[in-house]
This record gives structure tokens, sequence and C-alpha cells, in this order.
């Protein structure tokens, strides 16, 4: 039985499971970005940063069982420890994520939401350049890289 793996553009291969959830990601993304709703643009931001971090573990392979992480966050910290500040950002939306999935509409402000998505996108867009460094940027042949 042969593995199929999926191009994104740019040079890498991605695996077929990283891509999809890379894809659902993206889908979460796009979901809080329509919503005028706080709460649902809340969970569907934080769900496509979790989608995100999930690809990252099924990148760099899951932590030793010995590691006790419990969380994608906490596998996410341990595969990636470059990650480790997202995984504390995102892992503290974790209880409001919660409440507004019991019901708790009013948990979460305009303003938290857009923050939230905000960072859901940032977080999609360093992941991107983890599985493929050169995936959704140009690089103009003339211009030159400068370190500040």
């Amino acid at each position: 039985m042969t593995t199929q793996h999926r191009a994104l553009p740019g040079a890498g291969i991605v695996a077929p499971d990283v891509a999809r959830l890379l894809a659902r990601a993206d889908a979460e993304l796009v979901a809080a970005g329509l919503t005028a709703d706080p709460a649902e643009r809340f969970v569907h931001s934080h769900l496509g940063a979790l989608r995100a971090a999930a690809a990252v573990v099924a990148l760099r392979g899951r932590p030793p069982a010995r590691s006790r992480a419990r969380s994608v966050w906490d596998m996410l910290a341990l595969v990636e420890p470059g990650l480790a500040p997202w995984s504390l950002y995102f892992a503290g939306g974790a209880r409001t994520r919660a409440a507004v999935d019991a019901g708790r509409f009013d948990a979460v402000e305009a303003r938290r939401a857009d923050e939230i998505m905000a960072c859901a996108e940032d977080f999609r867009d360093e992941v991107a350049m983890l599985v493929d460094p050169d995936v959704g940027f140009v690089r103009h042949p003339s211009l030159q890289v400068v370190a500040s």
C-alpha cells in the first residue's frame, strides 16, 4: 500500500493527515470571519487554532507517553517549543470555549473574540511556515532579506 502526499503551494510535500488538519483549521477561521456573533467567532477561532496545533503535533509526532501531556496544547509545547507561548495563550481560552459550548453565549465580548481570531490567524500562519516555509509567500528575486 502506498501513502499519498499532497503538495501545498511551495516546494514541500505534506502528509495527508497534516494537510487535512490545516484545511480544517482554515475552514474554522473562515467561519469565524463570517459570523457577527462574538461567541461563535471565539469558538471557531479557538477551534481553528486547535486544528493548526494538532497539525504540528501530527507533523512532529506525539510526545512520549511518559511526558504526561494531556492536551494538544501541552503536546504542542513539547514537540515544538518555539510555539509554547501560543500554547499557553490558547490553552487559556479553553474554559471560555467550554462555557460557550455549554450555552453561556454572554461569556465572550466582541473585543475578545476579535483578539483571538487575529491571534488564531497569526498562529495558523506560523504553522504554515513550519509545515512548508514557502507556502503562501512570494519571494521577489530582486529583494534581499536584511537582518535588523
